[in-house]
């Protein structure tokens, strides 16, 4: 896994003071992108273990309520287990996960790859950036298009439900 940047304390992307990563590499190239030099699967820094360690720390902090994880595309770090792994220390931990990918929720159900990487997640906010549907009024999203799941309550119940975002 490759990744731009780590935001140690980030109050615009989720709920809470969170640390972000993002990630690099992104298929999707959706027109608009706030993120367009992070698409390149091959900028940024690759992940290591001072990387992990760096995350972890900055987690411990006690006004930190979680992990964000943006890109790129978080989906497509499959080409290890790194985020995985991460992700799972990171729920040990007690913080919430938020990730926010350009696929459709229900199209990854079937995908075992994603899924190892939703399945760590509390929230996902889905969908590809529309300029057209832009929204600058939105909360946690770019487009009208995108929605803000539940991914627990979406996997017990076996659709998808909205995050309540009160």
């Amino acid at each position: 896994m490759r990744y731009f940047k780590i935001r140690r304390l980030d109050v615009t992307n989720g709920p809470g003071v969170r640390v972000t990563l993002f990630v690099t590499g992104c298929s999707h190239k959706c027109p608009g992108c706030f993120n367009e030099e992070l698409q390149d699967f091959e900028a940024g820094k690759i992940w290591d273990s001072k990387s992990r360690d760096e995350i972890i720390e900055y987690l411990k902090n006690p006004m930190v309520v979680g992990l964000n994880l943006l890109g790129g595309e978080p989906l497509e770090q499959t080409m290890d287990t790194s985020l995985r792994d991460l992700l799972r220390e990171v729920r040990a931990m007690d913080k919430s996960i938020w990730l926010w990918t350009g696929f459709i929720f229900e199209d990854c159900l079937e995908d075992e790859d994603k899924m190892d990487i939703i399945k760590e997640c509390d929230v996902i906010i889905d969908g590809p950036f529309i300029k057209a549907k832009r929204n600058i009024k939105l909360k946690y999203r770019g487009s009208e298009n995108q929605r803000v799941i539940d991914v627990e309550k979406s996997l017990k119940e076996n659709k998808t439900i909205l995050h309540d975002m009160k």
